[in-house]
């Protein structure tokens, strides 16, 4: 069917606003595209250097240009979890490329660090730049102009956003992200937060709480929470880059082998030596982004998303905005409840329909595009399906169910868990923000009380030790955007905060920092533009200014005489403790030249 008619609404103001930005993007790929790859026209010692370690028989196939080469990005490391499968791929693909007649080649690795590491310390302030970095990497590996399509591996937070906008900047060549899946479920991801919160009580030890998250996060493959990485996974596969039904399989798995295979040989298929060639910046079209952007409402999916699809969209020419993103929340009706939106985690999310029953649902009512181009051919009902192992080995693929298999972890159009997403932008005399509210108790959707201000966020958790904190307040904790540090998640501050309000104090953040996608519980208007080091409003908050955070009308104010607050002078601090160690020095260009979070908070855009 076709798409709701305020989806419609939205999307077509997208293309309006895009077009003096798509259009020039288009016409730039397509030229790349009429160019072509041809390998014949590189010199010969180009083209020596280019297939040097190749075996005797891809060094002749390599010579001409009648068989297809893929590029392999990977961000493969063994100290990630997620990325930790990756090891065996290369190989995999490798074989299964060969078998269908073509070569396959490891162009580049890119970058791959785990905010679960670096929460709360130094590294956590490359996070977010890492994106960017991610993406120039991949431009390098993909600059030898050797490949006639690229499969990207890559999983979590900043790696998938970072390989999408080298996708798109390389929009010429098809693209196939391959996914490698979410580890087994460990200890549940709410006794994991029980016993999060009891040590920032200090109810128990170190001890305790290591135990636990090991518990957690125990063996190869994604975290179970629905955060960022997750979110990544869904988006990719709502998009069309996934091949369908690929998103979360467990590592280490025949079905998970046969589905990279089977990304393998249709990457080959989709080059403009096939038949179906589908070049990446014209498959992602407007309509592609809407249709992620749905899918982030429809699962509570994560926040660093506001940021991360509106530069994945820049990439490819496209202007999406808070404010899009903000009324297609309004429209689209949460579906799923994985934690921190719920109990279950993404392991349970799958066994209960997954993404198969996810995309069915929201096509019942027009909630997405059907008529967009994807890796496995036009229309997103081809999504619509469960995966499986056939006899042979290969990948067989049953219609999703029409009934979820657990209602209390996904469940359908007409009986969905809330009517919106949850996820909301907010606006006032602070600024711009963001705020999710799909796991925050509607009783909480409004909080007015005095500011408390805090300039990082070890002032809070100090205070929080000291026991200053015992009484209604708002945190605003600034000074924490991409130029003053790099723009760090700040989930270090949701255990105490979760403490107070459990205790009964009517609190709430305020930041121009970031929250993780696993944020949850406590109100947090998030991304406040312009942030501090700007001079923004933020910068001007004093301790006790009455603050009205409201998301229910969208609004956020400070609630002082507009004359006295527009006359006071933005607070500057030293921010030299940011600019060093770990590798900070070494982005100081990026906090220089990075532009503001409802922009994408990117060095190219």
């Amino acid at each position: 069917m076709s798409a709701d008619r305020r989806i419609e609404a939205i999307t077509k103001r997208i293309v309006e606003r895009s077009k003096p930005t798509r259009e020039p993007y288009l016409d730039r790929t397509r030229r790349a595209i009429s160019k072509g790859v041809h390998r014949s026209t590189l010199s010969c010692g180009n083209l020596a250097h280019g297939f040097a370690v190749c075996s005797a028989g891809d060094k002749a196939k390599l010579a001409g240009d009648v068989v297809p080469n893929l590029g392999i990005i990977t961000a493969y490391n063994d100290m990630l979890s997620a990325h930790q499968p990756f090891e065996t791929y290369p190989a995999l693909i490798r074989q299964a490329a060969s078998e269908a007649g073509g070569v396959a080649q490891v162009a580049g690795g890119v970058p791959a660090m785990c905010d679960g590491v670096t929460q709360g310390q130094p590294g956590m302030e490359l996070s977010l730049f890492s994106r960017d970095a991610i993406a120039m990497a991949a431009g390098v590996g993909l600059s030898h102009n050797m490949f006639d399509a690229a499969l990207y591996l890559g999983v979590c937070d900043k790696i998938v956003p970072g390989l999408m906008i080298a996708a798109l900047t390389f929009g010429h060549l098809p693209a196939i992200f391959v996914p490698a899946g979410p580890m087994t479920s460990g200890l549940p991801n709410d006794e994991k937060s029980r016993i999060r919160q009891l040590y920032a009580e200090g109810k128990v030890g170190r001890a305790e709480l290591l135990e636990a998250e090991s518990k957690s996060y125990h063996g190869p493959g994604t975290c179970t929470f629905y955060g960022t990485a997750n979110s990544n996974q869904m988006l990719m596969e709502i998009m069309g880059f996934h091949m369908p039904g690929a998103s979360f399989i467990n590592p280490g798995t025949p079905l998970r082998d046969a589905l990279t295979k089977e990304a393998t040989k249709r990457a080959l298929a989709i080059t403009a030596l096939g038949n179906e060639f589908t070049p990446a910046g014209e498959m992602i079209d407007e309509r592609s982004i809407v249709n992620g952007v749905v899918g982030l409402h429809a699962t509570g999916g994560s926040t660093n998303h506001t940021i991360h699809l509106i530069a994945m969209a820049r990439a490819g020419g496209i202007q999406l905005t808070w404010q899009d993103i903000s009324e297609l929340s309004d429209i689209v009706p949460l579906l799923a409840r994985v934690y921190p939106n719920g109990l279950a985690d993404v392991n349970h999310f799958h066994a209960a329909g997954g993404m198969g029953f996810l995309i069915k649902q929201l096509l019942k009512q027009g909630y997405l595009h059907d008529d967009v181009r994807t890796v496995y051919g036009q229309g997103l009902a081809a999504y619509t399906i469960e995966p499986k192992l056939a006899e042979d080995g290969t990948v067989l693929r049953a219609p999703s169910a029409e009934e979820s298999a657990d209602p209390k972890v996904l469940t359908t159009i007409d009986k969905p868990f809330q009517p919106n997403g949850g996820l909301k932008m907010l606006t006032g005399n602070i600024g711009k923000a963001v705020i999710k509210i799909s796991a925050v108790k509607p009783e909480r959707h409004v909080v007015e009380a005095p500011a408390i201000v805090f300039n990082d966020q070890q002032e809070l958790q100090d205070a929080f030790k000291a026991g200053k904190l015992e009484k209604d307040f708002v945190a605003v904790v600034r000074f924490q955007g991409p130029k003053a540090n790099g723009m760090p998640e700040l989930h270090r501050l949701t255990p105490p905060l979760g403490v107070l309000q459990d205790r009964g104090f009517k609190v709430a953040l305020v930041t121009d920092g970031r929250m993780s996608g696993a944020s949850g519980k406590v109100p947090a208007a998030i991304h406040v533009t312009p942030e501090a080091v700007d001079g923004g409003a933020i910068a001007k908050i004093r301790d006790g200014d009455m603050v009205r955070l409201d998301a229910v009308a969208g609004t956020l104010e400070v609630l002082v005489e507009a004359a006295e607050f527009n006359a006071r002078e933005a607070i500057k601090i030293d921010l030299e403790g940011n600019e060093y160690g770990m590798g900070r020095e070494l982005f100081a260009s990026f906090r220089r030249i990075t532009g503001p979070a409802d922009q994408g908070a990117s060095v190219f855009f």
